[in-house]
């Protein structure tokens, strides 16, 4: 395999895990807030910086993605388009 298209496969798939991983930690933050909170109602600082931290590096994901898909030369994929068809 490519490395280039190895490298686009591995941004991808970082990217999708970083978005479930924001998910994952929204939904555990609804159901256990007191856990994530000071006594005074302010977010931990460990807290803060996985809801800070998570959606940033998924951003950062999907711009290596798209700098590594044009290193590939893989075209872009039309609006609507199936990547199997």
């Amino acid at each position: 395999m490519n490395p280039a298209i190895a490298a686009w496969l591995f941004f991808r798939c970082l990217r999708w895990l970083l978005w479930l991983g924001v998910i994952a930690y929204s939904v555990e933050f609804v159901l256990n807030r007191p856990d994530h909170l000071t006594q005074f109602g302010h977010l931990l600082p460990m807290t803060e910086a996985a809801m800070f931290g998570l959606p940033l590096g998924a951003v950062f994901a999907g711009f290596f993605e798209l700098m590594m898909r044009e290193r590939t030369g893989l075209s872009r994929p039309a609006f609507g388009r199936n990547w199997v068809g």
